[in-house]
């Protein structure tokens, strides 16, 4: 028996050598040196090639192999070979993660999770490094406060960034729901041959106009857009263009706009009121925030209002209203003790300390270098301001905001 194992590992050691003679031209003579071993050592010797060779097999096969992910449009599909003529073997979706077996040219051999294989364009898919920023970016905001929910009026991309040139990924249908995290503006890039811009800021256009060089054409300012970044449906996460998101806002106060938008809206309790038409007849009451329709602002919304629900006259009144000032997002709704002790609504706003801005260089965020949060609470249909900070809330002043208007506003101090 010990016989027959000395021999069969000399064998296998023998095997090994022959192997390595061809590849590296060693003399034959080291056959007589694997004969010399002690008998014991042989079969140690051909249980540890066995342990190293087999285990060589298990690390490939543990191997990750390469995923790249469909980032088209529409209908795309996988093709059986390269080649003007050829026949679609499976139809795949954006987001769809496929397996890559082969690479020719900007053609990609790849096997879908169900095992179907085909080829499809390079410029059709990401790789995975797209992908993990992607899921970074949904980890990074996943306990983001929601500003306000939002519905797509068209078929829109997210992007890593704002901005149209960014990387995009997930394609979402029209009239799917976001929820809305932060808003950004970016410059858009103009058209080739468009004469020269200069950014511009609202404190910045009200002098422009005497900045013109004599002689030469007068620079045309940067034009600009809102971007909100935006969580999907299953989590997706990423920046979407702001002009193909409508902000969802109650019908019976959408009315109300008055010539702005609609930045957020907020319920703050509900009345009942049994002539309403609302379910259970009660009418919610709401905080409400507003921008300006343009683009480019240093801040989130000018205007805070609040609407009540009239039970004698059955339908909406303004409340309280704040403006024009700058604020940022978010506001905060919720209850607090008011006068014996009564729960009452309340809310909160937040505004710049100072003039210092921080602007993001990546996304385009500017925010305040630091905030004051401003609290209120609603007694029927009393709004007041309570809290620690009673300083005077500073008014934003612009060519088109009269002082009239200015000194009206500041009963709401």
């Amino acid at each position: 028996m010990a016989v027959s194992v000395y021999s069969a590992g000399v064998e296998v050691l023998s095997s090994m050598y022959l192997l390595l003679a061809v590849l590296t031209r060693l003399p034959n003579s080291f056959v007589a040196v694997l004969r010399r071993i002690p008998s014991f050592a042989i079969p140690v010797l051909a249980l540890c090639f066995l342990g190293v060779t087999s285990g060589c097999k298990r690390f490939e096969h543990k191997s990750k192999p390469e995923m790249v992910y469909v980032d088209a449009r529409g209908n795309l599909y996988l093709h059986d070979r390269v080649a003007v003529v050829s026949n679609r073997v499976v139809q795949v979706k954006n987001g769809e993660a496929l397996e890559v077996i082969e690479q020719a040219g900007r053609f990609l051999k790849v096997k879908t999770e169900q095992g179907q294989e085909g080829w499809i364009e390079n410029s059709a898919v990401i790789d995975s490094t797209v992908y993990d920023a992607f899921a970074k970016l949904a980890a990074d905001n996943k306990d983001d406060p929601v500003v306000a929910t939002g519905t797509l009026d068209d078929l829109l991309y997210m992007h890593i960034l704002p901005g149209r040139k960014t990387q995009h990924f997930y394609l979402l249908p029209a009239n799917t729901k976001v929820q809305l995290l932060a808003r950004a503006s970016v410059p858009r890039k103009l058209p080739a041959g468009s004469m020269p811009a200069l950014p511009q800021t609202e404190s910045a256009s009200r002098t422009a106009n005497t900045e013109a060089v004599p002689g030469l054409p007068r620079p045309r300012p940067t034009v600009m857009e809102d971007w909100w970044l935006a969580r999907g449906p299953k989590g997706r996460t990423g920046w979407m263009l702001g002009s193909r998101i409508y902000v969802n806002v109650p019908d019976n106060i959408a009315q109300y706009a008055e010539g702005q938008q609609f930045v957020g809206a907020y319920v703050l309790t509900k009345v009942y009121d049994p002539k309403s038409k609302f379910p259970h007849h009660e009418a919610p009451e709401y905080l409400t925030l507003l921008a300006p329709l343009r683009s480019a602002r240093n801040y989130d919304f000018n205007e805070v209002r609040v609407f009540t629900w009239s039970v004698h006259h059955h339908r909406y009144e303004t409340a309280f209203r704040l403006r024009p000032i700058e604020g940022f997002l978010p506001a905060h709704t919720g209850t607090g003790k008011g006068p014996g002790g009564k729960t009452v609504p309340t809310f909160s706003i937040q505004i710049a300390d100072s003039d210092n801005m921080i602007t993001d260089p990546a996304t385009g965020i500017t925010r305040p270098a630091k905030l004051r949060t401003i609290h209120y609470e609603m007694l029927d249909t009393i709004v007041r301001r309570v809290g620690p900070d009673k300083k005077p809330i500073p008014r934003m002043r612009s060519a088109k905001t009269p002082a009239r208007a200015a000194r009206r506003s500041r009963r709401h101090r």
